[in-house]
């Protein structure tokens, strides 16, 4: 994690985008270069030139770190189109694959949520005999903006995938409805399940509600919070959420641990 001490937290060290894609209408994954230092679960301060600075989770750790943007604004817009973009960090913490380790791991996405999940996919998978059984839930609006569809169709070949979307397009056929439906009906042990989750704070909410209904314990559930990240190092308080700050404290956090913030608008 970039400290003030070592250099890398107020300085953006400018990269070469070396790809970038498009993955929806509104919705682009980058490379970039990296040195390595990141894990699943951080997330960096991407500089656009002239346009501003957005805090954008890690979707793929490696020697080219991914980073998969979704255009809401002028920062992001320049992100998305830019050539040459400058970086601080990693920062934040990571999720708790050591911690899994042994057991069965669930994965709940909604939309752009399953970026900061993608890196945790590649460690299951690249470590596949070090965990129980792998299941991957992941929700979207529609079948046109769901995230990594080439993707989805391999790890269908080596975990259990299923998806849902909320409004149904022609040629559809998979499930229809929110992503806390298929909680109900995932194949899991409930004495050995650690989940990990991501999306909008709603989803999440419902999603533990669920999981906790099916048996598993709030400590073993971990979610990814996103707010008004500026600074990334806990300096500005722009990501206050009640006594936490999330750029420093987080983004990921046992579910327990922020039961009683989820859902508050402003604190």
């Amino acid at each position: 994690m970039a400290t003030i001490a070592d250099g890398r937290a107020l300085v953006p060290v400018p990269v070469r985008v070396l790809s970038r894609r498009q993955e929806t209408h509104d919705t682009w994954t980058i490379e970039v270069e990296s040195d390595g230092g990141y894990a699943p679960g951080q997330f960096a301060m991407l500089y656009a030139f002239g346009g501003g600075e957005a805090p954008i989770s890690v979707s793929r750790v490696g020697e080219r770190n991914a980073h998969t943007i979704r255009a809401v604004g002028a920062v992001t817009e320049a992100l998305c189109s830019a050539d040459v973009v400058a970086v601080r960090g990693p920062y934040g913490n990571h999720w708790p694959l050591d911690a899994a380790a042994g057991r069965d791991v669930v994965v709940v996405a909604g939309g752009i949520g399953l970026a900061p999940l993608r890196p945790v996919i590649d460690a299951l998978l690249a470590q596949r005999k070090r965990y129980g059984a792998i299941s991957l839930l992941y929700g979207g609006r529609t079948p046109a903006e769901l995230l990594y569809t080439d993707e989805l169709d391999r790890w269908g070949h080596e975990l259990d995938v299923a998806v849902t979307v909320d409004a149904p397009m022609p040629g559809w056929g998979g499930p229809v409805g929110v992503v806390t439906k298929l909680i109900a009906r995932a194949e899991l042990d409930p004495d050995r399940t650690v989940a990990m989750m991501c999306g909008p704070e709603v989803m999440m909410r419902f999603a533990a509600t669920a999981l906790q209904q099916r048996g598993v314990r709030a400590d073993a559930i971990w979610v990814s919070l996103e707010r008004s990240m500026k600074c990334g190092v806990g300096h500005c308080g722009h990501c206050q959420l009640g006594p936490l700050l999330i750029c420093r404290d987080g983004a990921v956090f046992r579910h327990d641990e922020v039961t009683q913030l989820l859902g508050v608008p402003a604190l």
